[in-house]
Formats: C-alpha cells, sequence, structure tokens
C-alpha cells in the first residue's frame, strides 16, 4: 500500500559511522542528550529496544506540563531499519516513525519517514511544524554525534 502521500520525510547525512549513529538511537544513555528541543531535557521512562519492546520519554514544556513520546518497536534491522509505532502527546497522535540507516563511507546516510493515517493528518502536521521540530531534534543529534568523535 502507497504510503507517499500521508509521508513526511527528512533525510540526513552526518559525518559520523554507521555503528555511532545506530549507538545514539538505540541506546537511553545517549537518546537523553539529544531527543528534545534546544533547551529542555528528556527523561527516560521506559526503554526496551526490541520487536515489541515500549518506549516513552517525558520532556518538560515551557507551560510546566510534560511533552510524552511513547511507542513500541514493530521491526528492527540492525544498522538498518528502526520501526515503531509512536505518539508524541499532546500534539502527535497514531504515527509510525521509521528511521532508515545507511552506511557511506564513513558516513551515515538517514532517512526519517513519519507515517501518519490520512493524507489530510499529514498536512496539519506539516501546519503546525514537525518540520522544523524534527529538524531541530536533528541538528541536536548531529552535535551529540561530533562529541562522541
Amino acid at each position: 500500500m502507497d504510503k507517499s502521500n500521508r509521508t513526511i520525510t527528512i533525510n540526513r547525512t552526518f559525518n559520523a559511522p554507521i555503528e555511532l549513529v545506530w549507538e545514539a538511537w538505540t541506546k537511553a544513555e545517549h537518546i537523553v542528550k539529544w531527543w528534545n528541543p534546544q533547551g529542555s531535557n528528556t527523561k527516560i521512562i521506559a526503554h526496551t529496544f526490541k520487536v515489541g519492546g515500549k518506549w516513552k520519554y517525558a520532556m518538560p514544556m515551557p507551560n510546566g506540563q510534560d511533552f510524552i513520546a511513547e511507542g513500541e518497536y514493530i521491526e528492527i534491522v540492525e544498522l538498518e531499519k528502526i520501526l515503531s509505532l509512536a505518539n508524541f502527546r499532546p500534539m502527535t497522535e497514531g504515527v509510525e516513525i521509521e528511521s532508515l540507516f545507511k552506511k557511506k563511507g564513513d558516513k551515515t546516510d538517514f532517512t526519517f519517514n513519519v507515517i501518519h493515517p490520512t493524507e489530510a493528518y499529514k498536512i496539519e502536521q506539516e501546519k503546525m511544524g514537525i518540520l522544523n521540530g524534527w529538524g531541530s531534534v536533528f541538528n541536536r543529534l548531529d552535535e551529540f554525534l561530533k562529541q562522541q568523535l
């Protein structure tokens, strides 16, 4: 089934080996350092990195409430793909997030797909600034990776 009309895609190339980028995505001690917008912190509530495993992260928002990111791992292909069902409350619910990793010499090509249940919901999310939000998170990931080299 074609998902392209309901998918938002972000492509990045990280100047870091694929093993390091994969580790940054899969280990809780690394996730807390980049999975958030600039100026906020992430608290890991759950992180079981296996198919069927759950993840849940909380980030305080300026209004004092927590922004909750949570999901379940559906598919994991070592150094290639992570697919999760995901909710990002209070803004986004019922999406799939697909993270694709491809070795490119000593760099990593990274593709991030947010697959929405409907095209209308995808368009609504674009208007809310999903690209800017994730873009800032991936900027933080890029900085984190540079510090690890």
